[in-house]
């Protein structure tokens, strides 16, 4: 019996979940960070009190974005491994009071409508199953002139910048990842799931096809990743 990508997704980050930060950092050469800082640095001219970070993995964005001092901050992801260590370092940091992990599904989330003044996203929503049911979701328990906030991998405009990417993501992270994670697919799968994620204005017109507005995009680093932005 063929798995969803659900069940795939949960299952391979369940797996790398030891060794993710540490492949995460060494594979962006630490720019992962300066981009999660970009986008806290937008998400602080909103001034949200309640803050959802949806895929959030061991809570690198939520940690974070704590920075700007919320009243809380909820994270949540379907593979429990990734939230275990998560939970692991914000204990470590005091930051128990603000920010708590919950095991749960993008595409069903477990809140009320309205609930969030913000809702954001890093490098997960290429892993929804159904992108368009994530995204409307995102959008439901936000509140009124709430913002979504979604940092991703996209594809480089310059043909010569593009050209380096794909050869790093296809000979170079793999082998890397395979070393340090002992899990060969999960880096097979990064690259696969790059090209595949509809990246700049298509990603906007999905964003609109869930009910945001005055969506814009802000490319980083050559267009390898880039941070959008939609009002509710």
């Amino acid at each position: 019996m063929t798995q969803s990508k659900k069940d795939q997704v949960r299952s391979m980050f369940n797996k790398i979940a030891w060794r993710y930060d540490l492949l995460n950092h060494l594979l962006s050469l630490n720019i992962d960070k300066i981009w999660r800082n970009k986008l806290v640095k937008m998400l602080s001219e909103k001034n949200p009190a309640a803050i959802l970070d949806v895929a959030t993995g061991t809570g690198d964005l939520a940690i974070t974005a704590s920075k700007i001092r919320p009243a809380e901050i909820i994270g949540v992801d379907i593979a429990n491994e990734m939230l275990e260590i998560g939970r692991k370092k914000i204990l470590s940091k005091g930051l128990a009071s603000t920010i708590k992990l919950e095991l749960g599904d993008s595409e069903n989330l477990n809140f009320p409508a309205g609930r969030f003044d913000a809702a954001m996203v890093a490098f997960g929503v290429r892993n929804f199953e159904n992108l368009d049911l994530g995204l409307a979701e995102m959008n439901r328990v936000l509140k009124p002139q709430g913002r979504i906030f979604v940092l991703e991998f996209s594809i480089p405009t310059n043909s010569f910048v593009r050209a380096f990417y794909f050869f790093y993501f296809r000979n170079i992270l793999p082998l890397i990842g395979k070393m340090v994670s002992k899990d060969s697919a999960a880096y097979t799968y990064l690259p696969d799931s790059v090209r595949q994620f509809p990246s700049g204005e298509a990603f906007l017109v999905r964003l609109k096809k869930a009910g945001f507005q005055n969506c814009k995009q802000r490319p980083l680093t050559f267009g390898i990743a880039t941070i959008y932005v939609g009002d509710k």
